[in-house]
């Protein structure tokens, strides 16, 4: 008969055997899941949240195409902070190039070749709409008008004024009041209203400033003159 020690000698080394059997696939598991890890991540295209989005012209999130000008702009905000205006990659007007002010802010552009021609603001609150007038009648056919408000646009602002803009594909300019934000796109001798235009009432229950609705902010591509 065998001992009952030999048979428990038996049984450990047995034990031992199958254990260290077991650690053996264990770590092979492990280096085998590691390496295919490794194999997997080097296949994967980076992940797209690591991609930072593309920028065009202006900072916009899309490419204008062919014969169109990208622009993106911003009115005001309250009273501190002056509108922003960009053309193809051109910073026009903003407060770091201390040339817009209180009022409406305008930008015009030579509709063929997306050259500057002239900025100016006109102060609707103290000051006197008859420039701003004259302005906007002497302004050539063909040419792109940006227009941001700042502060306060439209006290001063009377029905001729009004209808002149209105002339520029304005179909808000009529209905602005007292501290509204607005921005717009228009041009001389547009057809039909300009789709480039937004609007934010001044309103004690919707606005984000004490006295002032929040800023407005546009973008979008607009069609060069090809004749």
């Amino acid at each position: 008969m065998v001992r009952a020690g030999g048979i428990l000698k038996i049984a450990a080394l047995v034990f031992a055997f199958l254990l260290a059997v077991f650690l053996a696939f264990q770590l092979l598991e492990i280096n085998m899941d590691f390496n295919l890890n490794s194999v997997i991540s080097r296949a994967m295209p980076v992940n797209e949240a690591s991609i930072k989005p593309l920028k065009y012209k202006c900072g916009m999130s899309k490419l204008c195409p062919a014969g169109h000008l990208a622009f993106k702009m911003a009115s005001g905000a309250a009273s501190v902070v002056g509108p922003r205006i960009c053309l193809d990659d051109k910073l026009l007007m903003s407060g770091v190039k201390n040339n817009v002010g209180r009022g409406i802010n305008i930008a015009l552009i030579n509709g063929r070749t997306g050259d500057l021609i002239n900025t100016a603001f006109f102060d609707m609150w103290g000051g006197d709409v008859a420039p701003l007038i004259k302005l906007v009648k002497g302004i050539e056919d063909g040419t792109i008008v940006m227009m941001a408000s700042f502060d306060d646009a439209a006290t001063k602002l009377n029905d001729e004024a009004r209808k002149l803009i209105a002339d520029l594909g304005s179909s808000i300019v009529s209905n602005l009041g007292f501290r509204d934000n607005w921005i717009f796109v228009g041009g001389k001798g547009i057809k039909t209203k300009s789709p480039f235009e937004q609007h934010i009432k001044n309103s004690a229950d919707t606005n984000k400033f004490e006295g002032w609705p929040e800023v407005l902010e546009m973008e979008g591509c607009v069609p060069q003159r090809q004749d």
